[in-house]
C-alpha cells in the first residue's frame, strides 16, 4: 500500500498542474497586422454601412482590415449557409497574415459551425478570436485548446451612438494591442465577499467564460469548459428569470460553481417579466444558486449593453471585490 502512496501522489500533482496551465496568449496587434471580419452567426441584414464604421475604425489604428468573402450572404436566419460561414472562418483562421478573427455580430449559428472547423493550424499559430454573445461557442472551444480570445466588441456595436461607446472601443484596442487593462466600478449592493466577511476580497486568477445560455448549451460537449480555480464570468439577454434559473442549476449539477474562485456578472439586459412572479431581483436569484463561499461581483460592464468593457478571458486577473461606497476593481496581470 505505501509503495504505491507516492506515485499516487506525484500523478495528483502532475494532474493538477496540467489542469492548471497557462493558456497561449496570441500576439498582440501592431501597425500593419491584418484583422479579419467575418459573420460566423446571424445574418448581418442592412447592415453594411455600419460594417464599414468597423472597417473603418480598425483601419484608422495602421490595420489591415479582410473581409470575410461571404460576409453578407443571406440564408434564412444566418450569415450565409453553413458551409459559407464554416469556410471565412476556417480561410482566415488557416491564413498566418491574419492576426486576429473579428465577428461582426453574433445571433445564432455558431455552434452550428464549430465541429466543421479545423483548428490544427491555429494550435500551432494561435491569433485573436473576438466577439461576445453567441461568440461564447468559439471561446469554449478554444479554451479547451489552452488559448486565449477577447470578449469584447463586434462589427455591428458601431451602429450603436458613439458617445455611447468610448470605454468599448477604448478597451478593446487596449486589449488588442496588449496594453494594461484596468477597470473600477461601482460596488453593487448585492456584492458578495464570501466567507471571509471582509469588504475589499481579492481573488487572483484565470478569468473565463461568457454568455449564459451558450456555455448551458456546450455542457456535454467537448467544448465545455473546465471552471476549477478559475473566476467565471457570466451575462445574458432576453430571457425570463426562471430560464436564468433553470440554466444556472444545470451549470451547478455540472459542478461549474464547485471549485471556482469567483463569480463576476455582467449585464443580466432585457430580462422578461414571468406571467407568474419570480419574487426575487435576477441578482438575488443568481446568489441563490451559486454556493455562498463563492464570492460574487456584480454590475460588471460587459455584455449586451453599449458600455462593454473588454475581458481576455483565458488571462490573469486580480479581482477585488468592494461593497458600500468601496470601488470594485478588475486588473488583468501579465
Amino acid at each position: 500500500m505505501k509503495n504505491n502512496v507516492i506515485p499516487f501522489l506525484l500523478l495528483m500533482t502532475f494532474s493538477s498542474a496540467f489542469a492548471q496551465k497557462k493558456f497561449k496568449t496570441p500576439p498582440y496587434l501592431k501597425v500593419g497586422d491584418s484583422i479579419a471580419i467575418i459573420a460566423p452567426a446571424g445574418i448581418l441584414k442592412n447592415k453594411e454601412e455600419t460594417i464599414q464604421k468597423a472597417k473603418e475604425l480598425a483601419e484608422s489604428w495602421g490595420l489591415k482590415v479582410v473581409l470575410g468573402k461571404n460576409l453578407f450572404n443571406q440564408n434564412n436566419h444566418f450569415s450565409g449557409t453553413d458551409d459559407e460561414r464554416t469556410q471565412d472562418f476556417q480561410e482566415a483562421l488557416d491564413n498566418k497574415n491574419i492576426k486576429a478573427i473579428w465577428a461582426a455580430r453574433g445571433g445564432y449559428g455558431s455552434v452550428r459551425i464549430l465541429d466543421k472547423l479545423d483548428f490544427t493550424k491555429f494550435k500551432n499559430s494561435p491569433k485573436w478570436v473576438i466577439g461576445y454573445s453567441d461568440i461564447t461557442a468559439f471561446h469554449t472551444h478554444i479554451h479547451t485548446l489552452k488559448v486565449e480570445t477577447i470578449h469584447g466588441m463586434m462589427g455591428t456595436n458601431l451602429g450603436e451612438k458613439p458617445e455611447d461607446i468610448i470605454e468599448t472601443i477604448s478597451s478593446f484596442k487596449k486589449a488588442l494591442f496588449g496594453e494594461e487593462i484596468a477597470y473600477s466600478i461601482p460596488s453593487s449592493i448585492y456584492n458578495r465577499v464570501g466567507i471571509s466577511g471582509k469588504s475589499g476580497q481579492v481573488v487572483e486568477g484565470q478569468i473565463i467564460g461568457g454568455n449564459i445560455s451558450i456555455l448551458a448549451s456546450m455542457l456535454g460537449s467537448k467544448s465545455q469548459i473546465n471552471t476549477d480555480e478559475k473566476i467565471l464570468f457570466i451575462e445574458e439577454i432576453g430571457e425570463y428569470k426562471y430560464a436564468v434559473d433553470r440554466m444556472l442549476q444545470s451549470l451547478k449539477r455540472a459542478r461549474y460553481f464547485t471549485k471556482v474562485k469567483a463569480v463576476v456578472v455582467g449585464d443580466m439586459s432585457r430580462i422578461k417579466a414571468n406571467s407568474t412572479e419570480w419574487g426575487s431581483s435576477i441578482e438575488q436569484l443568481i446568489l441563490d444558486v451559486l454556493p455562498k463561499d463563492i464570492p460574487v461581483l456584480f454590475n460588471f460592464p460587459a455584455g449586451h449593453e453599449p458600455d462593454n468593457r473588454a475581458l481576455i478571458f483565458g488571462s490573469k486577473v486580480l479581482l477585488t471585490i468592494g461593497t458600500g461606497i468601496e470601488q470594485s476593481t478588475l486588473k488583468f496581470l501579465k
